[in-house]
């Protein structure tokens, strides 16, 4: 999220009464989650695996509950909680603002747009011209959609996003408080029942041209590159990358933080757990070369007939009755 103004490491300081090591004069122009650290970026951390991660991103100051070594042109702002701290200063510079009018006055809505029956339009949305927002769609505060989006009935853009901060100790979840939003470049179409969720701290983006069918869900976060295909009932997780030109095909889900390559096909129903090549077609659960998994399905098939021809001799209603006991 960027802040505007900026404000320097020594005002966040005194506002939150820390503690600060470093250069208090550094500005702050963007409130991060570690993930999505940017120069001028304000993170936390608070699990000592990712201090090392923290310290020596590009971030300009840090969150953190311990006094560490550090770099040069850094800065550290001590506190007890770094979780609470930052959400805290996410709620301060993005307060939650509720739906209270069906169209906010504070929306910009471009020429020729259609905006249909019972559509609900949050504070700060941008929607450009000779779009279709169809019945029942709701676009939640901060959303930016190009021009020639068409988004059909019931759709959900902005929602907030699926991220917690579990607590070992009572086994709880905390929620982030999200602050980013959801852009939709031009020409993009989206299905009926579809839900996109805005980013932690950073965007969801939908790029130009993207078709996308109904019911399917994008995670928080997640950026999809121009002239891609996403049939019904498709899962992509928070952080996911999808390059240009992607397929996918109904049912896929998509674990998160991958990446999947430009021009890769993944046909219905695949399980996607770690990051895919470009160019290439992928099926089955985990997403295997299709070429690959459709050769071992073949081989299977063929196994009776070549344990049977070396001699090896089994009885099916045997294994049958075995597996019922």
């Amino acid at each position: 999220m960027k802040l505007s103004p900026a404000i320097t490491v020594r005002a966040m300081a005194e506002m939150l009464s820390a503690q600060v090591l470093g250069d208090a004069d550094i500005e702050i122009r963007y409130l991060n989650e570690l993930s999505k650290a940017r120069r001028g970026s304000l993170i936390f951390v608070d699990d000592e695996t990712l201090y090392s991660q923290a310290i020596y991103s590009t971030a300009a100051a840090v969150l953190i509950d311990k006094v560490i070594d550090f770099p040069p042109n850094k800065a550290l702002i001590i506190v007890p909680q770094p979780f609470e701290v930052y959400n805290q200063l996410a709620q301060h510079f993005a307060p939650f603002r509720p739906l209270l009018t069906q169209i906010s006055p504070k929306a910009k809505i471009g020429k020729n747009t259609v905006i249909e029956y019972n559509v609900v339009i949050g504070d700060d949305v941008t929607i450009g011209d000779d779009c279709l927002i169809r019945a029942n769609c709701v676009i939640a505060t901060g959303a930016e959609i190009g021009n020639n989006v068409v988004i059909h009935p019931n759709t959900t853009i902005a929602s907030d996003a699926f991220a917690f901060r579990k607590n070992t100790d009572t086994r709880s979840y905390q929620r982030y408080h999200a602050i980013g939003r959801v852009i939709i470049e031009d020409f993009v179409e989206i299905g009926a029942n579809c839900a996109i969720d805005k980013g932690v701290s950073g965007d969801t983006r939908i790029g130009y041209g993207t078709k996308i069918d109904n019911h399917v869900h994008i995670g928080y976060g997640v950026q999809i590159g121009k002239h891609c295909l996403l049939a019904a009932q498709v899962g992509i997780a928070g952080k996911t990358i999808i390059q240009d030109y992607v397929t996918i095909y109904g049912q896929v889900g998509i674990s998160q933080a991958l990446v999947i390559g430009e021009g890769a096909t993944i046909l219905a129903q695949a399980g996607v757990s770690k990051s895919l090549p470009g160019d290439k077609t992928f099926f089955g659960t985990p997403a295997t070369e299709a070429r690959t998994y459709f050769r071992g399905i073949a081989a299977m098939r063929s196994l009776p007939d070549f344990l049977q021809k070396h001699g090896f001799k089994f009885n099916t209603n045997e294994i049958l009755n075995d597996d019922n006991d």
